[in-house]
């Protein structure tokens, strides 16, 4: 009879774990679904365009890594694109009070870094950036498995298009 109540007991512990392992994991994907960086997480690739100080225009091609904590409340971006004669790698890490957001931001290639701040959610991001010598306005919307990204500066980068799908 103690070993019937034993495997009882087993069973129960086992049905437990695994509806508590579910509960956080439909949890986690609320958070995310419902946060302001909602659509955002995954991998991106696409194409658009770089217009440089010097007046020319360059087409670019792009990546992106984006990592939406299990709150749903930070987000951690990397940005790569390249064109035949021109490259930038943009990583940002971001948190949320709302729809209000701030962080940090760099660009690798440049060893440029600073701070960043505006709004998230419905599927956008705008915010300004600035480091020493430098500030941008970049928007990101996302819509499905499409987003566009559009950075307007007045330093070496003038400013940057782009489109891309979730892979």
């Amino acid at each position: 009879m103690k070993l019937f109540g034993s495997s009882l007991l087993r069973q129960a512990v086992a049905a437990a774990g695994v509806g508590a392992a579910l509960m956080l994991s439909v949890a986690q994907s609320h958070a995310q679904a419902g946060g302001p960086f909602a659509g955002f997480d995954g991998n991106w690739s696409g194409t658009g365009t770089v217009a440089l100080s010097n007046g020319t225009t360059e087409n670019i091609r792009c990546k992106a890594d984006y990592k939406v904590n299990a709150s749903g409340l930070g987000l951690k971006q990397n940005l790569h694109c390249a064109s035949d004669s021109y490259k930038f790698d943009l990583s940002s890490d971001v948190t949320s009070q709302g729809e209000r957001i701030s962080g940090n931001w760099s660009e690798k290639s440049r060893n440029i870094f600073g701070n960043l701040q505006g709004t998230a959610g419905g599927g956008q991001i705008d915010v300004f950036v600035e480091a020493s010598g430098f500030a941008a306005n970049l928007n990101l919307r996302t819509t499905g498995n499409k987003q566009s990204v559009q950075i307007d500066s007045k330093g070496e980068i003038r400013g940057v298009k782009i489109t891309m799908t979730r892979t």
